[in-house]
């Protein structure tokens, strides 16, 4: 058994021994875990005990952005060895599935999420994994920015069903973290400058110290506004709703241009009212993000090239033992605060 960070029902965590199935399969690779990061999905768990029809009926280990070393392969795995420096994919589809099979496996209905019950999570010293969706880091790329790939993978998913074409002007609506990754996907993608717009000011000068991104505190000035006064009143070729606020939403068909793209990434926690005749007016095309697939490998080399410099973004490394109070800190969901990960002992 190993020490884990264990959610043992909604509102309770605790820093105990848990025995977990870590048998390495032929195909397996085992990893000690060296950087983990705390997702809002996380907090939610910790908060509400549930996401949707994902209940927490019995405790279960958190944590699904991880960065480590590996420190075993199985019989049949080639591309890794021991002391590889590697980040996870935390999803596991069925390779049989039909969605596998169409490329689209973020969606198949069978895969196992880490962290997403009944699946244990990563926030334990070991934790087994499939080769295949394992990534070994360049030597550039440290720990901390593994481990920082997941949540990026998600706006490198958003940008590419986005087809940004370059040169595009583009609009994010919610500068949380997933808002701050999609911007600067969208950037890397060919996008000429984004504007992103929040009403948490220390969050917008957060993103708004990267170049060719603008901010927009819509205390003040609407995102309306701002991206007409952008563009000369023609709207953002492409809109990334972020937030899953139903204001947000509901004001959609304002910002972006006629023929315009609209990508859905933020998820709101109930039903919301859409302007389907304001999107219908501009024939604006829909586009809606789960997760992401077949983009651990690019968001790693451009990290690795340089492109994208997502170390700004972490606002607290905390050590393991101290867990529990990085989760706590992650529930006061302070302005100044993106990315909180916890580094796992040695």
């Amino acid at each position: 058994m190993a020490t884990s960070l264990v959610l043992e029902r909604k509102g309770q965590l605790a820093l105990r021994d848990i025995a977990l199935d870590q048998d390495l399969s032929p195909t397996d690779v085992r990893i000690a875990v060296h950087t983990v990061g705390i997702c809002g999905s996380d907090v939610h768990y910790y908060t509400h005990g549930k996401i949707g029809p994902f209940v927490v009926e019995q405790p279960m280990v958190l944590g699904h952005e991880a960065s480590g070393t590996v420190v075993e392969v199985g019989a049949q795995v080639t591309h890794l060895k021991p002391g590889d420096r590697v980040c996870m994919e935390p999803g596991i589809p069925d390779a049989a599935s039909r969605a596998a099979k169409l490329g689209i496996y973020n969606v198949d209905p069978a895969v196992r999420f880490w962290a997403t019950p009944p699946v244990h999570g990563c926030l334990t010293p070991q934790v087994v994994h499939p080769a295949a969706y394992t990534y070994r880091l360049p030597d550039q790329v440290s720990f901390a920015q593994g481990a920082m790939v997941e949540p990026f993978a998600i706006g490198m998913q958003a940008a590419l069903r986005a087809r940004i074409q370059p040169g595009d002007i583009g609009l994010v609506t919610g500068a949380g973290p997933i808002g701050m990754m999609t911007a600067l996907a969208a950037l890397a993608g060919g996008c000429a400058k984004v504007l992103v717009a929040d009403l948490a000011q220390p969050k917008l000068d957060i993103i708004g110290a990267y170049p060719g991104i603008e901010t927009v505190n819509i205390r003040t000035t609407p995102a309306a506004q701002a991206i007409a006064e952008a563009t000369d009143g023609w709207g953002a070729d492409v809109v990334f709703e972020c937030s899953g606020a139903a204001p947000a939403i509901l004001g959609l068909p304002a910002l972006a241009r006629p023929g315009g793209t609209v990508v859905l990434v933020g998820m709101p926690v109930d039903p919301v009212p859409v302007d389907i005749v304001g999107l219908q007016a501009k024939e604006l095309r829909i586009e809606t993000v789960f997760r992401y697939a077949n983009v651990y490998d690019r968001a790693i080399s451009l990290i690795a090239a340089g492109k994208v410099d997502l170390s700004p973004l972490i606002s607290a490394t905390i050590p393991f033992a101290d867990s529990i109070a990085a989760f706590d800190r992650a529930v006061e969901a302070r302005d100044t605060d993106v990315k909180i990960q916890i580094r796992m002992p040695d």
